[in-house]
């Protein structure tokens, strides 16, 4: 009696502490929600106010009207989209190396691959600028694509879940006429989805946030992202929330649309690509 009565203690607690800590998470999500239907002066009003009286849609309609949102959002999948397909192909083709090719020095290759894990990309910001610049692709989308086109975290997320497919596959295939190639597209790609999904949300979510690199990267109002457009509502000395949150929002639209579809197979690639090889 005494055990039961302590489990079901410990279940309400654990119960009650996800819930407190998944609310914490969440209300700065629903605050902003909140705020983007808010009228400027309702927004600096002491008692917060969580269901807006009025509800005010002028905020939306501004994010549409005092900038060149549409053209922004274009920029920002033109650049999400093509770092996320460079990581793909670049992504699988060394970790297919990395996991099914024997050949001399491929695990210290490899350490070395996961040692530029441990550099802040902070470090590197000011080389590549330089070389984007000295090549003549300062506002473009190549000088925001290309930096981001390779990374060790894909490699060693696809390498560890290839380490989960038994040789013999490739082994087959190679007897049955298939070459690598055809190995990776037809065999490889096909099993490792998981991981792919997992990839590509972490990828998509960081090219489409990133503020820093485009903002150096590009003078041209045409080119700029959606994380830039954000400082249309912002100044030195104070920012209109009501339309920034509102901003926000719509920005976060894409990542949350790609995060529900996979969601499945992004947890399934989280934990496969923890596989040792």
């Amino acid at each position: 009696m005494k055990r039961t009565t302590r489990k079901e203690i410990c279940k309400i607690v654990r119960t009650i502490l996800a819930v407190c800590f998944g609310f914490l998470m969440i209300a700065p999500v629903l605050f902003m929600v909140s705020t983007s239907f808010k009228e400027e002066a309702q927004i600096w009003k002491y008692d917060i106010q969580w269901i807006p009286r009025p509800l005010v849609i002028q905020n939306y309609i501004r994010v549409f009207t005092d900038m060149p949102f549409v053209r922004f959002f274009i920029n920002s999948c033109i650049v999400a989209g093509g770092v996320t397909l460079g990581q793909i192909v670049t992504g699988y083709l060394a970790a297919y190396a990395f996991a099914r090719i024997r050949f001399t020095g491929r695990d210290k290759i490899f350490m070395v691959f996961l040692a530029t894990m441990m550099i802040p990309g902070y470090v590197l910001i000011i080389p590549q600028y330089i070389m984007i610049d000295k090549l003549g692709l300062m506002n473009t989308y190549a000088a925001m694509i290309l930096p981001s086109m390779v990374t060790a975290f894909s490699i060693f997320l696809l390498r560890n879940f290839m380490y989960s497919i038994p040789l013999e596959l490739d082994e087959a295939a190679m007897m049955d006429g298939a070459n690598r190639l055809q190995i990776l597209l037809r065999i490889i790609v096909p099993l490792t989805k998981p991981a792919l999904s997992a990839m590509i949300i972490f990828v998509f979510m960081n090219a489409w946030n990133n503020f820093l690199w485009p903002l150096l990267v590009t003078s041209n109002e045409k080119m700029r992202t959606i994380p830039l457009a954000l400082s249309y509502f912002q100044s030195s000395n104070s920012a209109e929330y009501g339309p920034l949150m509102a901003a926000a929002l719509v920005a976060s639209a894409p990542i949350l649309i790609v995060f529900l579809f996979a969601q499945n197979k992004f947890i399934e690639g989280m934990t496969m690509s923890g596989v040792k090889g």
